[in-house]
């Protein structure tokens, strides 16, 4: 038995995020970490629900609060290891991918995008038929602070592991330790007040449009949880960068999935954003400006999530990230590995799920409700933001450590639904059984909203 701390939404009050004591519950063994996983899961749900009530009271409809499923969030944020498709599970990191020893620390790699692959051995000056062997020994003769510096100035992803305490300490774990756990700031822009009048009790944002330009995990979790509640979610994404499609099935559930160059389709783009309500972004700061789309062309009004690896401020910014590639930086990795928490320890070791973009997603989203109810009030933008580096330094302040755990258990397959030859989690939060459909055929939509229910534009 163990006791969990809700992470609870404030932001009347200014303190974005605090903890409050939970009834005691079983986290089950699914979640089993040194740090306190379940904590973090089970609270970043239960906000998430708690921001839906919010909304399901402001229109006058009954809440549907409850304690969160142990069993149904494990299910949720470990859902890498319960997917299956055509029975055989998801292959989770490519071949370059993953702890590497270099010549003085351990060193973790991001490589399971092509490109991402493909910067990562001009990096290192390796050519691009190398094998992993050739790249363990091009690694282990580099020291961990260059391999790292090499691969930020190439575009790839690798960082040296650090202890908790080195983290803490830098500028950049300074940085990404500030601030609250869900960032939200009103905006001068006003925009229309839309009706509530399609809203239900268990579609509270049915008639509101998402615009959804996230990948990999986060921000698909953010506008996955929008459309579990109703709301019309077209995901874009680039032609010319196709997601995982495994990543791809696990995440896209509920929403409508079109392709669109940015760089030759503005306007199509700029169409969509003058009607969208929410727009939900995974760029890097100024990304979307370097694509020719300005502030001033972003829909007045409009709620704008975004969630980054590290923080839109401090010296790492600007840097691609990964849940991985964070926990190997913050101190995690080695936390969950061998006791001692020093870089030249003989093993590493990682969270028993993509706990950082799972939670982050989950929290994302309770931002968004929250400044989408307030939007509704005076008509006025909102900027809502988080960063798995921020929720990583949540993780690490916790209490609660459990060093001597056994390790993590798959998730239970009863909490899987299955769709044809595709089996994913069900939904986190146990009201819902299902999502309201499969992830459907990649970029099948055309790059239109469907009608609002209430027949306005």
């Amino acid at each position: 038995m163990g006791t969990y701390e809700a992470l609870v939404h404030d932001y009347e009050s200014g303190v974005g995020v605090t903890r409050t004591s939970m009834p005691a519950v079983d986290p089950g063994a699914n979640l089993a970490a040194t740090l306190p996983v379940w904590a973090l899961s089970g609270g970043a749900v239960a906000a998430f629900g708690a921001a839906a009530d919010r909304r399901r009271v402001a229109y006058g409809s009954t809440p549907l609060v409850s304690v969160p499923d142990p069993g149904r969030v494990a299910a949720a944020f470990a859902s890498d290891r319960l997917f299956r498709r055509n029975g055989l599970p998801a292959v989770g990191f490519a071949e370059f991918s993953g702890f590497f020893r270099a010549a003085d620390a351990w060193v973790r790699t991001h490589a399971n995008y092509p490109h991402h692959r493909v910067r990562l051995l001009a990096a290192l000056e390796l050519p691009g038929d190398a094998t992993r062997a050739a790249l363990e020994s091009r690694l282990a003769a580099l020291p961990a602070a260059e391999v790292e510096a090499r691969a930020h100035e190439a575009g790839a992803i690798a960082v040296r592991v650090r202890a908790e305490t080195e983290w803490a300490d830098s500028p950049q774990g300074k940085a990404a330790a500030s601030g609250p756990l869900v960032a939200v700031e009103t905006r001068a822009d006003e925009g229309v007040i839309r009706s509530r009048s399609a809203a239900t009790q268990l579609l509270p944002l049915r008639g509101i449009r998402v615009l959804d330009l996230t990948r990999v995990i986060a921000g698909p979790i953010a506008t996955r949880a929008l459309a579990l509640l109703g709301a019309d979610v077209l995901r874009v994404d680039p032609p010319q960068l196709p997601e995982i499609h495994w990543q791809y099935l696990d995440t896209c559930q509920g929403k409508r999935t079109t392709l669109l160059d940015l760089h030759t389709d503005l306007p199509v783009f700029r169409e969509l954003i003058s009607n969208a309500d929410i727009l939900v972004t995974g760029y890097r700061p100024g990304a979307l400006e370097r694509l020719g789309v300005q502030p001033s062309e972003i829909s007045p009004g409009i709620v704008h999530g975004r969630v980054s690896a590290w923080g839109e401020r401090g010296p790492w910014g600007d840097r691609r990230g990964f849940d991985s590639i964070v926990q190997a930086a913050s101190g995690i990795s080695l936390i969950e590995g061998m006791p001692g928490n020093s870089p030249h320890a003989s093993r590493v070791g990682a969270l028993p799920a993509q706990a950082l973009d799972h939670a982050s997603g989950y929290l994302l989203a309770a931002g968004l409700l929250d400044a989408l109810h307030a939007r509704e009030g005076d008509g006025l933008g909102r900027e809502v933001r988080v960063a798995l580096a921020r929720t990583g330094s949540w993780l690490l302040s916790a209490p609660g450590r459990t060093p001597d755990h056994a390790a993590a258990q798959d998730p239970d397959q009863r909490y899987a639904v299955t769709h044809g030859a595709v089996a994913t989690a069900r939904p986190a939060l146990a009201e819902y059984p299902d999502h309201p459909w499969p992830a459907p055929p990649y970029g099948e939509d055309g790059p239109a909203w469907l009608p609002r229910p209430d027949g306005s534009r």
